[in-house]
């Protein structure tokens, strides 16, 4: 998330709730119970966290971390240094039990260490956003780096694609001449992570199609190749939108590249914004629902404009055409549907309640969202509790359960979810208060790759993962 609207920024807020998942088993996310009880208590999860001694990551017993690079520090391959602010993350299965990691550089032309531009992968000349791939062994160590994506402006988050790429996606409006940009932007990004040489002249095509708007995060419905979107936006507040693909297109590595070129490209397929029901009421904001198991029906609603040639994409429409949500974040594909999240709302930014945090479900089956938990606004982010706000990047973890990366005031923490629906911390920022980013794990479920995002470092986490404890923290 950009760090100008940050939770981190905004205010503090009351005591907050437990997390309200009920889980199957490991690995899954289903079936959730419709109307899930708030937990009162913290799980054990993986026991006590336990202070670095080297003042970065706290972690339970047993578990371990490597720092894989550190922005202005690290060397790459191709002669720079790891670039400021990593954010979002995809993984992918690399050689030998190693790992390919497509981290994402949420720079925006303040930060001290840009992301180079690199002949046949860069966007705009005058943009300091991209990514980089960082190639890992079977063991967490860092093998190699190199850019993968340049000239991109404030790379957020993304989501991976079931043909095995990442896509990059850009939270800013911003137009041609704003921080020396030569190109508008807010366009999502498509990156190979097999080889530097598999992005030249095509990591750096915008898929126009998907919208040009303040993108946070996408997740691809393996079946349809349909695409869902988050806005973190504010005045208004953004829109979940999707994108349908054309009839005949065969998803694949350089599909939507070929089609983002093709004539008629910049147009391709259907954009539309959510736009929620309950019974026959209309529901402009997400923030009015405060107890999980609520569940709205949704449509879809046509964008006049994507490209956002004169107006914003969220300001295309009245309050009573679409569903609106403060801060609209991360995104994991699960279960057959979309598991996506509100970082926070308050009625001073036009929100109609205040939490610090929802999780929903998009069931495409159903047409419909349910919300899955609500944390409620944390009177005391700067102690040390099973007081959690602010989550943002989301994951599944393949021991079961959930874990979000907490982006809210105070301190920060991994924070994971049970099976049976008990929250538990999984890892503090004992560095500072910055944000954690991307959690992801390795294909084999034995490392949790996550970044902090300032002053900028990658870690690798290893440790005993099994199925977390359930049974009530002491």
């Amino acid at each position: 998330m950009s760090s100008s609207v940050s939770r981190r920024g905004f205010l503090g807020g009351t005591s907050a709730t437990g997390l309200g998942f009920v889980f199957a088993g490991a690995g899954s996310l289903d079936p959730f119970s419709r109307a899930a009880v708030a937990a009162t208590r913290p799980a054990n999860g993986y026991g006590a966290l336990i202070p670095d001694p080297k003042g970065v990551l706290a972690l339970p017993e047993g578990f371990s971390y490597k720092m894989i690079a550190q922005s202005g520090v690290t060397m790459t391959d191709d002669g720079g240094t790891h670039p400021s602010d990593p954010d979002g993350i995809g993984v992918f299965a690399g050689l030998a039990g190693g790992s390919i990691i497509v981290t994402n550089h949420e720079n925006s032309g303040r930060e001290a260490h840009p992301v180079p531009v690199t002949d046949g992968l860069t966007y705009d000349r005058g943009a300091i956003g991209g990514t980089s791939t960082i190639l890992v062994d079977a063991n967490g160590n860092r093998t190699g780096q190199y850019t993968s994506l340049a000239g991109t402006d404030n790379n957020c988050a993304g989501g991976i694609t079931p043909w095995g790429t990442w896509l990059s996606c850009e939270e800013t409006e911003s137009r041609i001449g704003s921080e020396g940009n030569t190109k508008n932007h807010g366009y999502v990004f498509e990156v190979n992570p097999s080889s530097r040489e598999a992005n030249l002249g095509k990591s750096s095509v915008p898929l126009k199609f998907m919208g040009r708007y303040s993108h946070e995060a996408v997740a691809v419905d393996p079946s349809t190749s349909v695409i869902y979107l988050t806005e973190d936006a504010g005045k208004p507040n953004g829109l979940y939108l999707r994108w349908t693909p054309p009839a005949g297109f065969m998803p694949g590595k350089g599909a939507l590249r070929q089609l983002a070129q093709s004539e008629g490209g910049e147009i391709a397929g259907a954009l539309q914004a959510m736009s929620c029901y309950q019974g026959s009421t209309h529901v402009p904001d997400l923030a009015q629902a405060t107890r999980p198991g609520t569940r709205y029906t949704v449509r879809w609603v046509d964008v006049p404009d994507r490209d956002a040639t004169t107006t914003s994409v969220r300001k295309q429409f009245s309050d009573d055409q679409i569903t609106r949500s403060r801060k609209l974040e991360g995104q994991w594909w699960a279960d057959g549907g979309a598991f996506f999240v509100s970082s926070f709302a308050r009625t001073a930014d036009g929100s109609v309640n205040e939490h610090d945090g929802q999780v929903w479900f998009y069931d495409p089956a159903s047409e419909s969202i349910t919300l899955k938990t609500i944390f409620g606004v944390n009177a005391n982010p700067d102690a040390e509790g099973n007081n959690f706000d602010g989550p943002d990047n989301i994951t599944v973890a393949p021991q079961g359960g959930l874990i979000l990366a907490e982006d809210g005031n105070g301190i920060s923490h991994l924070v994971g979810v049970t099976a049976e629906g008990k929250s538990y911390p999984l890892a503090r920022n004992d560095f500072n208060n910055s944000e954690f980013c991307g959690p992801a794990f390795s294909a084999d479920g034995k490392t949790l790759f996550v970044n902090i995002q300032s002053p900028g470092f990658t870690l690798a986490v290893t440790g005993p993962w099994g199925r977390p404890s359930n049974s009530s923290a002491r």
